[in-house]
């Protein structure tokens, strides 16, 4: 395991044991990071600090993302309690269920706006907000996934939202790359999260999933947590407004 002690992050979109950022937190929490998480609004707050609780050391923090002065206060926060930030990993994505329920046509220009708001602005905004704290460069990660790129049928607006923010990272990358702050996105194939169950026919998308990738299986939230430990590290150092794929090779295959 990498060796990321000294190292201080920021986790955002923690919701439950099945959270794609909790298992980024874990293996952060295995390298040593020393973690500040964060998690929605009121509601979330008992099952979240039950999970911080096994990451000895683990600060958890309220902050709606979609609210600017949250954001604010919040990294207030983080500066005058660690003083400086090493790397920011973003796991927010949300649409509004029915936009995901109906044909992509029928999209609704406020569950496009939300979908875009939450999913995609709030990365530009966590990034204003997390930049000035590294002062010896850092790391930026977030989440996207094939929907992206390839048509996936129930995927929907997040689609749209997703290939948004792949090129939010590629342009986030080219500003911040000047201050030695990397930007990444990890596509991981479809995982059993919250979010995930709002996508229509979940079931059969990690079925087939299973049967086509190279590796025959669905992708696990460590896996993924491992390649965040890989990004937040000096090994990446090189590396910036990528597309790193963690989907068994899912996204090789043509049919």
């Amino acid at each position: 395991m990498l060796n990321l002690k000294g190292r201080v992050a920021a986790v955002f979109g923690l919701a439950n044991k099945r959270s794609i950022a909790w298992g980024i937190a874990q293996k952060l929490h295995e390298a040593g990071a020393q973690l500040a998480i964060g998690y929605q609004n009121e509601r979330m707050k008992a099952e979240a600090a039950d999970l911080i609780e096994d990451l000895p050391g683990a600060e958890p923090f309220q902050c709606d993302v979609a609210n600017d002065a949250e954001i604010g206060e919040t990294f207030a926060h983080l500066k005058e309690r660690y003083g400086k930030l090493d790397a920011l990993v973003h796991c927010i994505a949300f649409a509004p269920a029915e936009d995901l329920k109906n044909d992509f046509l029928m999209t609704t220009r406020e569950g496009f706006r939300i979908a875009h708001d939450v999913s995609v602005y709030s990365l530009i905004a966590l990034s204003r907000a997390a930049a000035p704290l590294m002062t010896e460069g850092g790391s930026i990660i977030t989440l996207t996934y094939y929907g992206a790129e390839k048509v996936v049928p129930h995927y929907k607006v997040m689609g749209v939202a997703k290939a948004s923010l792949e090129a939010t990272v590629r342009y986030l990358a080219w500003d911040l790359g000047k201050q030695n702050i990397r930007v990444n996105a990890i596509s991981a194939g479809p995982i059993k999260t919250l979010a995930a169950r709002g996508i229509g026919s979940l079931g059969d998308m990690l079925k087939y999933h299973e049967d086509r990738s190279p590796l025959h299986r669905n992708t696990e939230q460590t896996e993924v947590g491992k390649t965040a430990v890989y990004l937040a590290s000096d090994l990446a150092s090189g590396v910036t407004g990528e597309v790193i794929y963690v989907d068994s090779g899912y996204n090789i295959m043509g049919f």
